[in-house]
């Protein structure tokens, strides 16, 4: 390192320039970098969907769900496999281990659903394998509401989906709350009976008849003519002239006996924000795209388009991810530019403003330089590497500090610039490096943190390390150089030099202030060095053992005030969508115009469409509240909200805030797993009773099936093959009462390019009924015969979803906990009383969600905290060559470490696994720095009275006026 120095020196002016370029590139890199709010990282996770309309839960799983399992389960890298099982519906949740090959993975996945689907039945659709990145998720959502019709919007919503989609930094636009268009045909039951039609007449009828042939050419001699039959539906009237059934001379078409039009799918959830009726477009981010420019480019797409749209629809931007990444850009900028000018104010007081100058660079240096890297590396600039940013802006000063002083007081011993802080330099590099890599050391071990958590905390140790390695350079290399160029002596602060007088001379009286009176107690400690061990130590203990009688215990993420806040109405019946609807609204209503409430996005979920959040969530409430400094706390506006809502019968609400960190769900996530649905069940009753015993558990909820009714037709196969009727005719019926028979598709001109419109038979909504399938006559080989004859209606209690895990069936509990109370502490309390209960035979348990992911980080943090100290230790008694003082240096780290659960026990706070851990492994770090440089002192001032000793005192220490 000192060949460099001098190297440095020697060429000064080639190291001034190469500091500019570093700026430059620094400021260039700063502006290009990309802008993101999370990190794109790999998720170890990947779904398999398999649709099979009208499917039990029970068939679901039987037939779709375990060939899946069957092949997936044995796949390499597998962590953890959950499947769902609901009507009409499979998925298969893959979770892999961390460091997975995301391709290699999804081939793996893609080949073993290919050999599931021979065992699966032929009518199930293509299933489909879906990767999970963080690309996926919207960056904003852009809601168009207003009184027009609800084919206005959704063309306006369509178009403006395609101009976005146009845009260079958009993935692509989902729409929310959109419906399928579709061509309905409507048929009346007596129809069948009154015209004696055949289910197969009517659907072939259409599907023949909706096609374009290519009849081939004609060569004349004369010229190639190209012959086509055009037979393309375009419009519903083309449906109406289609023949149906012809006798003798009299051709029966569909405008006799049906009703064509143009409509939407049926409804299976409403949004509305503010009470009117929305469509919510959500947008996805190219991997790399800059999220502020993305973020404006969308916007001003909108205002363009919105001037062409009725003055009616309003524009709403909901959940805009680019105000947190502007907002930490902000505190970036606020915390470099304060920090500059805080540390330029205390080094002008103790050493003048030119050396304030050259330490004040040196944090714009090494952050700009960090910034360069990073952008040359190709990384983005997310809120991980900006928070890590944040953090490492104070670690950047003190080896400049150091630098810096030594070479003003070379200085004032008569050096010239040049010489003084070449020596500062040379002398200070190896205390300089030492501090720097044990400071790199502790962040270390956070390379290998496996998991999500650790693929998105990964970046933490990359940007400090590397920033805090730029400012290592200039501490030792630029601002030297700048300094021998630039400094010159100044006249040392009257204090200063009283100090340094005193502390010789050891008269502590002529020193005021604070620096006085820390000389004095440093005195006073060092003359009774036994007393001040024992009161260290009593301190240290103490702290311990506050924290562990009257501390807040530990948290997974701290708690902070929340920007939006979700309210789930929750009701355990069969309910239709509008009879949901219907109660959705009415608490709605409750809540629009309330005082610190900017927008209320309300939606209602359909059975299949309250997957993710619940089955018995029956909608949903999203509120984005004011600015936090602005309104009260959540907790009362949360109060505020059950109070209004409290009386609306049939319901419960349950109001949730956003959630801190990568877990995701409530906190409390108890998992039941069994061989039946009826042990779980009373499995589930045992857990919510010992949750109601131990207290303090709020917004319970399971997942065990809601009540309902199901009817199960049943065929007597022996009876219809009499009357020449089987399970395919009686399911065509069946389908023409529910959804209806998809016949064939349309593409009409107003669609867009991808715009198919599908063709659906089916029965006016009045026939749509449990009777009127009873008393349906369906045409057979032997004439109209009614179903009864030959199916039997009988009830059964309805099935919800089946959940299994690891290829066990599993129900689970989760809740939040009471203000107040810590979720670690709920957890230790639950899980002593499942233990000691007596679960149903077969039945076991475990937590998931914050839990599992809670001790999964206190595993790692113990054991990087381990490695941490350990290669600190390794690198100090390399620097001092002596495990004494090593330990000594060291023992900053337990002292510091006590001072932050004093912290705590003033504040009031619990103790964060995550952030707190990672700031008590950066602190080892960090306290360290000054004992290297005060211990590195020591030693040289040691060899240097040593040499004195030898030069002058020990041939004759008698004669010696300094030894006398």
């Amino acid at each position: 390192m000192r060949a460099l120095i001098e190297a440095a020196f020697d060429r000064s002016r080639t190291v001034l320039l190469f500091l500019i370029l570093v700026l430059i590139a620094g400021v260039a890199g700063y502006q290009a970098i990309p802008k993101e709010s999370s990190p794109d990282i790999p998720i170890p996770v990947m779904y398999v969907s398999a649709v099979l309309e009208g499917i039990s839960p029970e068939d679901s799983e039987r037939l779709l769900v375990r060939p899946l399992e069957t092949e997936l389960s044995s796949l390499s890298g597998l962590d953890e496999m959950e499947a769902h099982a609901s009507e009409g519906f499979a998925s298969v949740q893959l979770k892999f281990e961390a460091g997975f090959d995301a391709d290699e993975a999804l081939t793996d996945v893609k080949d073993a659903v290919d050999r599931a689907k021979p065992n699966m039945p032929a009518e199930v659709d293509e299933p489909v394998v879906t990767e999970v990145n963080t690309s996926l998720f919207p960056i904003l959502t852009v809601v168009l509401s207003g009184p027009i019709p609800e084919r206005s919007l959704v063309n306006i919503a369509g178009d403006l989906k395609d101009d976005l989609e146009a845009l260079s930094g958009v993935l692509e636009i989902d729409i929310g709350g959109e419906r399928e268009e579709l061509m309905e045909v409507l048929i009346d039951p007596t129809v069948f009976e009154t015209y004696n039609l055949s289910f197969d007449e009517l659907v072939s009828q259409i599907s023949r008849n909706n096609r374009l042939i290519a009849a081939g050419a004609l060569d004349t001699g004369a010229g190639r003519i190209v012959l086509k039959v055009p037979g393309l539906i375009e419009d519903a009237q083309d449906v109406l002239d289609l023949p149906i059934k012809v006798d003798g001379s009299t051709v029966l078409t569909f405008k006799d006996v049906a009703i064509a039009r143009r409509t939407f799918e049926d409804p299976e959830g409403f949004a509305r924000i503010d009470g009117e009726p929305s469509l919510a477009l959500e947008v996805k981010k190219r991997s790399g795209a800059n999220i502020i420019e993305t973020v404006d480019a969308v916007r001003e797409v909108v205002a363009r388009q919105k001037k062409a749209w009725p003055e009616t629809v309003s524009v709403r931007y909901l959940q805009d991810e680019s105000e947190q990444v502007k907002t930490m850009l902000g505190d970036l900028e606020n915390n470099v530019i304060s920090a500059i000018v805080l540390v330029m104010i205390v080094i002008v007081a103790a050493l003048g403003f030119r050396t304030s100058v050259l330490v004040g660079l040196s944090i714009p240096g090494s952050f700009l330089a960090g910034i360069a890297i990073l952008w040359l590396a190709g990384y983005t600039m997310n809120i991980i590497v900006l928070f890590s940013l944040i953090l490492v802006v104070g670690m950047l000063v003190d080896g400049a500090i150091v630098t810096t002083e030594l070479a003003d007081r070379r200085l004032l011993e008569g050096a010239s610039p040049r010489d003084a802080y070449r020596q500062a330099a040379k002398r200070m590099a190896w205390p300089i490096i030492a501090s720097t890599v044990t400071t790199l050391a502790v962040f270390l071990p956070l390379l290998f943190w496996s998991g999500i958590v650790g693929e998105f905390m990964k970046f933490l140790p990359i940007t400090v390390m590397i920033t805090l390695a730029a400012s290592l350079f200039m501490a030792l290399v630029f601002i030297p150089v700048l300094g021998g160029m630039i400094g010159k002596v100044q006249p040392m602060p009257a204090r200063q030099r009283a100090a340094i007088e005193a502390a010789e001379t050891g008269d502590m009286s002529q020193i005021s202030g604070w620096t006085g009176t820390y000389l004095r107690v440093l005195r006073s400690a060092v003359k009774a060095p036994f007393a001040t061990l024992v009161i260290a130590t009593v301190l240290l203990v103490g702290a311990f053992y506050g924290y562990s009688q009257h501390g807040k215990g530990v948290e997974f993420f701290p708690s902070i005030e929340p920007e939006f806040a979700q309210v789930q109405i929750r009701a355990r019946d069969n309910f239709s969508i509008f009879e949901r609807d219907a109660l959705v609204r009415r608490v709605e209503n409750r809540l629009l115009g309330m005082e610190e409430v900017q927008t209320v996005y309300a939606r209602t979920l359909s059975e299949g469409g309250a997957r993710q959040v619940g089955a018995d969530v029956i909608g949903t409430v999203q509120l984005e509240l004011d600015e936090w400094d602005e309104r009260r706390k959540a907790t009362a506006i949360f109060d505020d909200i059950r109070a209004r809502v409290a009386d609306i019968p049939g319901i419960t609400v349950q109001v949730q805030q956003e959630q801190n960190g990568p877990a995701s769900g409530k906190p409390v996530n108890l998992k039941l797993l069994g061989p039946s649905l009826d042990t779980l069940a009373d499995g589930i009753a045992t857990a919510r009773g010992l949750m109601e015993e131990i207290g303090g558990f709020t917004n319970v909820t399971d997942t065990r099936p809601l009540p309902g009714v199901e009817w199960q037709l049943q065929v007597n196969r022996e009876e219809a093959a009499r009357y020449g009727a089987d399970v395919s005719l009686l399911g065509q019926a069946v389908r023409l009462l529910t959804a209806g028979i998809e016949v064939s598709n349309y593409r009409p001109e107003d669609a867009g390019g991808d715009g198919e419109v599908p063709i659906r038979v089916r029965f006016p909504a009045g026939d749509r009924t449990l009777e009127r399938l009873q008393d349906l006559r369906i045409p057979t080989a032997q004439g109209l015969v009614p179903i009864r004859n030959f199916v039997s209606f009988k009830p059964a209690p309805k099935v919800g979803t089946i959940i299994r895990i690891d290829q066990r069936r599993v129900m689970a509990v989760e809740a939040d906990v009471a203000e107040g109370l810590l979720v670690n502490d709920q957890i230790v309390a639950l899980r002593q009383a499942l233990e000691q209960a007596s679960l149903p035979p077969g039945v076991d348990f475990r937590f998931g969600g914050e839990a599992e992911d809670q001790a999964e980080a206190m595993s790692f943090l113990a054991g990087a905290f381990g490695a941490a100290i350990f290669l600190m230790f390794l690198v100090l008694v390399t620097q001092f060559n002596s495990i004494y003082q090593a330990i000594l240096v060291m023992s900053a780290i337990v002292f510091s470490t006590a001072g932050v659960f004093y912290g705590l026990l003033l504040t009031g706070r619990p103790f964060g696994v995550v952030m707190g851990g990672i700031g008590v492994i950066a602190l080892a770090g960090i306290v360290v720095n000054n004992n290297i440089v005060l211990i590195d002192t020591y030693n040289d001032l040691r060899r240097s009275a040593s040499r004195r000793w030898k030069r002058c005192c020990a041939p004759a220490p008698s004669a010696c006026g300094r030894c006398s």
